[in-house]
């Protein structure tokens, strides 16, 4: 069994739902730091004049090293209503407007409280609408303790894995020794983005998956997330 282990985040880039899509288990890991100016709270779409974050705004003062799960959002704010604007304004043109913003408008609403629901409830509904139909759980509904590397092991072991699958950027912390002595073989993902039809001008990669199911639709978004991918052991 395979299974990845990744930290919400605000209407994700492809890569993430690449790694679910490759998963027999997804582990939202929603106990650990919140990580500010990161991808919890926010992500692009594409402009016109370029990239634009959409930002959900959150409470962090007074609270360091509060975890995701634990993370308020702001409630003086009328993100929810920019962000629906935004996406209005944006892709208005694109082919799959009306079906997937159809989706997105009534769970962009500024009745949400805890970040962190709003992030696994936005990416349940995005692979959903993609058939993306895998278990998903969060990290801390499962009260697994362990150092950085060793409570990954710990997650792992708790469900039986066999394989781990990775970001990328993890080659530069992950005790890979640890999950061998487990009996956990550990991969990386490499992931080549794929050059999709889009608005607005040259090609822009690495932006929330929105962007590719507005301009291919939900069904086609799940077949191109698929191209250009490379898993390295």
């Amino acid at each position: 069994m395979r299974i990845v282990i990744l930290q919400p985040s605000y209407l994700p880039w492809l890569g993430a739902f690449d790694q679910l899509r490759r998963a027999d288990l997804f582990v939202l890991y929603d106990d650990v730091q919140y990580d500010k100016n990161g991808w919890r709270n926010r992500n692009r779409i594409k402009t016109a004049a370029g990239p634009n974050w959409l930002t959900v705004p959150v409470l962090t003062s007074g609270k360091s090293g509060q975890t995701i799960r634990d993370t308020r959002i702001d409630p003086h704010h009328k993100w929810a209503e920019k962000h629906q604007q935004a996406l209005r304004t944006h892709y208005a043109r694109a082919p799959h407007f009306e079906s997937v913003f159809a989706l997105l408008e009534p769970m962009l609403s500024p009745a949400w409280r805890w970040l962190g629901e709003l992030d696994e409830a936005l990416f349940r509904l995005l692979a959903g609408a993609m058939r993306i139909d895998r278990r998903v759980v969060r990290s801390g509904d499962l009260r697994i303790g362990g150092g950085q590397s060793e409570r990954l092991v710990n997650i792992c072991r708790r469900f039986g894995a066999t394989d781990y699958l990775s970001g990328a950027a993890a080659r530069d912390y992950l005790d890979v020794a640890q999950f061998e002595a487990a009996g956990i073989r550990v991969e990386f993902q490499a992931y080549a983005h794929p050059i999709y039809p889009q608005l607005h001008g040259a090609f822009l990669p690495y932006l929330s998956i929105v962007d590719l199911m507005m301009n291919v639709g939900p069904i086609a978004a799940a077949e191109w997330l698929t191209r250009g991918v490379e898993v390295q052991a």
